[in-house]
């Protein structure tokens, strides 16, 4: 999180894994504790993610049907609603949201998690 260009703020955390997991678990986690740090800040706050979904659906524009995630944008929600008045969402790109990305995986490189490139389907010869 910045404030007035100075990183004031910057975590990652873990979430599970398992059946009762999903990224949009990870994306609403992460929204929910972002608004909850920013909500400790005066004056107007825009929080930018590049979870299309999470970031749709807390401003109404897109349904919510539920799933794994529903209890997480429930928390979410709540916590916007407290600093609705003076925050501002806005949808990025993955590939502009370089520090969240470094933060995610960082977590898992923490925790032994290994990263290697998925090939594509292979080709037949």
């Amino acid at each position: 999180m910045k404030l007035d260009g100075t990183t004031v703020y910057a975590d990652g955390g873990y979430c599970g894994c398992g059946p009762k997991m999903s990224n949009n678990v990870a994306e609403y986690s992460g929204v929910a504790a972002a608004m909850t740090e920013a909500e400790k800040y005066e004056g107007r706050i825009i929080i930018r993610g590049d979870s299309k979904l999470a970031i749709m659906q807390l401003q109404g524009k897109w349904k919510v049907k539920g799933g794994l995630y529903y209890p997480f944008y429930l928390r979410a929600r709540e916590v916007y609603a407290r600093i609705l008045d003076r925050v501002k969402m806005e949808w990025i790109p993955r590939v502009e949201n370089d520090e969240c990305d470094f933060l995610s995986k960082q977590v898992l490189k923490d925790r032994g998690v290994i990263f290697r490139i998925q090939q594509g389907p292979l080709e037949e010869k």
